[in-house]
């Protein structure tokens, strides 16, 4: 994820603090990973110096200065331009799964309990993603839908991989 990006199009909205960025970003984004104040800042400091963003004020209170942000045209563009922008496929192909179970083949070990512990693992998670679907609102449904997707793919991996084992251990050792 592009948080520079994400925080340009939060911008787009409306001028922010970086706290306000922040919790705006974590409501929609950062369940499970929350944004840093740090990353906030050190983010919103590289935009400015690109021109991407502007401080549209500075308030004093009785803490440091509150700068609040705001985007600039060519900000503008950049989110116009990321949007429009596909994300590139992840074809996994140095999967490291792959290499567990060709790594326990060479080393004469079970690879067939590597795939059973990985699958187990994977059914764990699903499970906890279904039931946070269950309770979550559409934003969040998506997001699992997302990920049980994958994790989906993983496990059909897992299954197709344990039926050719056998020919796979015969190619790995020759």
């Amino acid at each position: 994820m592009s948080i520079g990006h994400t925080l340009l199009g939060l911008l787009e909205t409306g001028p922010r603090h970086g706290y306000d960025l922040k919790r705006a970003f974590d409501d929609r984004f950062g369940h499970d990973r929350p944004l840093h104040y740090g990353q906030v800042y050190s983010t919103m400091s590289r935009l400015l110096k690109n021109g991407l963003v502007e401080v549209d004020a500075v308030e004093s209170g009785d803490g440091p200065e509150r700068k609040r942000y705001t985007i600039t045209d060519s900000g503008v563009t950049d989110v116009q331009e990321w949007l429009a922008t596909p994300e590139k496929p992840e074809p996994y192909l140095q999967s490291a799964l792959y290499t567990k179970v060709v790594i326990a083949l060479l080393t004469g070990r079970d690879a067939a309990d590597v795939l059973d512990v990985q699958r187990a693992s994977h059914l764990r998670t699903m499970r906890e993603l279904t039931e946070r679907k269950r309770h979550g609102d559409l934003a969040d449904q998506l997001i699992c839908d997302h990920a049980l997707y994958h994790l989906e793919a993983d496990v059909r991996w897992l299954e197709l991989t344990a039926a050719r084992l056998g020919r796979l251990a015969r190619e790995v050792r020759t």
